[in-house]
């Protein structure tokens, strides 16, 4: 019997709209990292709290391991490093959050949130990323900003980030993104995620700035389109290449982590790609090309499919608990 699409997304290749989500996404992020280094109002990471997810970090070195080469490599400033959002440094999908302090705030209905938890429980259930299904979710959001402005949607972003984004970030990730900005260099999210919300979190990590989706704006006001497609897969590849161009970077002296195998065409990228808390394929991949590989999620003998052990089950019954919901007021 053959597979469900969702569980064997199709490859792609760059193609001229991945390319010109890339470039996209690279100015964007150029920009938005210039104003707030520019405006530095944001406060410090707080010390005490890296210091523990440092110490996290050196724990997850191999015991009696051969020495390595001491990485990142401190004043490289031709080095930078490229972290996905969603399952790599953030339990979930930041789409979804946004979703759910949207709907909090009134901006759609419920039929509207029961698709957003179906797709949230379907993503859980697969462990990979579906093309046609990020594709859907990425739909949905845009239906829903539709005509709001760039200004507005961003301060929500920042009380929303507080209410669900905030405590779904994994310590040891979060632990490597400080030691390269330690050793003095530049550090960008990567996610599919619209550029405002992956900004936030950027910002609020203490980041240099995020690449993301760039939804098309017109005097402020947001149209409904992209600019390009989201910025998936080949797409993020592209929008990497962009700015390390753009920024004088070396890609093979860069680093670069995600979650899943769909980030192989950006993971490839780099001289130094990481596999965090991998799928089954992106794991294999790793072993295979004796990529390094890092795993922050606890009770992986009770996990299947990638569904993380502490959030699996309570999202994928709310997800189930919606759709049956929708279901039956269809009927």
């Amino acid at each position: 019997m053959a597979a469900p699409g969702w569980l064997s997304p199709r490859r792609r290749s760059a193609t001229a709209r991945s390319v010109l989500a890339g470039e996209a996404s690279a100015e964007a992020a150029r920009k938005t990292a210039q104003a707030g280094a520019d405006q530095l109002t944001e406060a410090e990471p707080d010390e005490a709290d890296l210091d523990a997810d440092l110490d996290l970090l050196e724990a997850e070195e191999p015991a009696g391991g051969p020495a390595e080469p001491a990485f990142p490599v401190a004043g490289d400033d031709l080095a930078a490093a490229f972290f996905d959002l969603d399952n790599t440094v953030m339990q979930g999908a930041a789409i979804f959050h946004f979703g759910r302090g949207l709907y909090k705030r009134e901006f759609f209905r419920r039929r509207e949130l029961a698709r957003f938890a179906w797709q949230q429980a379907w993503f859980r259930l697969a462990g990979v990323e579906d093309p046609e299904h990020m594709q859907d979710a990425r739909d949905s959001a845009l239906s829903i900003v539709k005509g709001h402005k760039v200004s507005e949607l961003m301060a929500i972003g920042e009380e929303i980030y507080d209410e669900y984004m905030a405590e779904r970030i994994w310590p040891g990730t979060r632990a490597l993104a400080q030691a390269h900005l330690d050793a003095g260099q530049k550090v960008w999210l990567v996610t599919a995620a619209p550029v405002e919300t992956a900004t936030i979190i950027a910002r609020r990590l203490g980041l240099t700035g995020a690449l993301g989706t760039v939804a098309e704006s017109v005097d402020g006001v947001y149209t409904g389109r992209l600019v390009g497609e989201p910025l998936h897969g080949p797409a993020k590849a592209e929008a990497v290449r962009a700015l390390a161009a753009a920024e004088g970077l070396d890609l093979e002296r860069c680093a670069a982590y995600s979650d899943s195998h769909n980030d192989i065409p950006m993971l490839s990228l780099v001289g130094h790609p990481y596999a965090i808390n991998p799928d089954t394929k992106l794991r294999k991949h790793a072993r295979t090309n004796d990529w390094r590989l890092r795993d922050y999620r606890t009770g992986r003998k009770a996990v299947k499919v990638g569904v993380p052990a502490a959030a699996g089950v309570g999202a994928i019954a709310g997800g189930a608990a919606a759709a049956i919901a929708l279901h039956r007021r269809r009927k």
